[in-house]
């Protein structure tokens, strides 16, 4: 009886263990909840419904980001691996996902601030151009 009270216990442990990482992924969150509308490479693109700013809200909330940014022209939220930007205008945005190895590396996002710098931790911050 022992034996199989630990195997369950164990068993139990194993599973909680692998589930752990479950739901975490921006991208799986994306795909079961958009619409796909393209996808070139590690580059995926989908269409929400809402406007920008509930779309961010909706993704945020569902996958915490490492950092978030806004500028006019979208919403921007950087993960370990992806960067999600949230663009578009009216009742309708669109969401592209795309690996970290792509534009974001070449610095294309480093204007938006901390933790979009390709190198740098979220967070940190260049003090090199403070005036002193």
């Amino acid at each position: 009886m022992r034996r199989a009270l630990a195997a369950l216990v164990v068993a139990l442990a194993v599973s909680g263990l692998a589930g752990c990482g479950a739901g975490s992924s921006v991208r799986g969150y994306l795909d079961d909840t958009f619409t796909e509308q393209s996808e070139t490479g590690d580059t995926v693109v989908y269409q929400a419904a809402a406007p920008v700013a509930a779309t961010t809200q909706q993704i945020a909330t569902a996958v915490a980001p490492i950092v978030q940014a806004s500028d006019a022209n979208g919403s921007y939220l950087r993960y370990d691996d992806d960067i999600v930007v949230v663009s578009g205008a009216g009742a309708a945005s669109a969401v592209r996902v795309e690996d970290l190895d792509g534009p974001y590396r070449d610095g294309v996002y480093a204007y938006l601030g901390p933790g979009f710098d390709p190198g740098s931790p979220a967070g940190a911050t260049d003090d090199s151009d403070d005036v002193k």
